[in-house]
């Protein structure tokens, strides 16, 4: 809190001191760019995915709302799956899937597969992925480039 001192206007006669009304903000806007700083670092560090070869394609990048985290199935190149980053047996992968869309889930499901899984596999995700009871699901894939990996 900090005090006016002035002259109260005449001659050299002393006023009253008023009180500075006045909240200082400085500090609190100091603080939150320091916060904000701090989370801009840190989130992407605590989003974790598992190592794939993705195929590279030219399509175009995925629409999705920033703020939803989409369902993610993620297929290794051992024939791996997991959903989310929980492993499980494609047998009962339906069976969970119908568990999430039975709480009330009904966002997209992103499908990561690596690029030397036999595309048998990838479709039998695929089917348990809809007969769960999903409509939406992409298929998420690198941006083709130029150069060589």
């Amino acid at each position: 809190m900090g005090l006016i001192l002035g002259s109260g206007g005449k001659g050299g006669r002393r006023g009253r001191r008023a009180l500075n009304a006045e909240i200082n903000v400085t500090p609190f806007v100091d603080v939150m760019l320091v916060l904000l700083i701090v989370f801009m670092v840190t989130a992407p560090m605590l989003v974790r995915g598992e190592q794939l070869n993705l195929p590279r394609t030219t399509s175009a990048p995925i629409k999705s709302d920033p703020n939803d985290a989409p369902l993610t199935v993620w297929v290794k190149a051992d024939g791996t799956v997991l959903i989310q980053q929980t492993e499980m047996e494609i047998e009962g992968l339906g069976a969970q899937l119908q568990a999430i869309v039975g709480e009330g889930y009904d966002k997209d499901v992103f499908l990561y597969a690596d690029e030397a899984v036999p595309y048998g596999i990838v479709m039998q995700v695929t089917a348990e992925v809809r007969g769960a009871g999903f409509t939406r699901m992409s298929f998420v894939t690198e941006q083709k480039s130029d150069q060589p990996r």
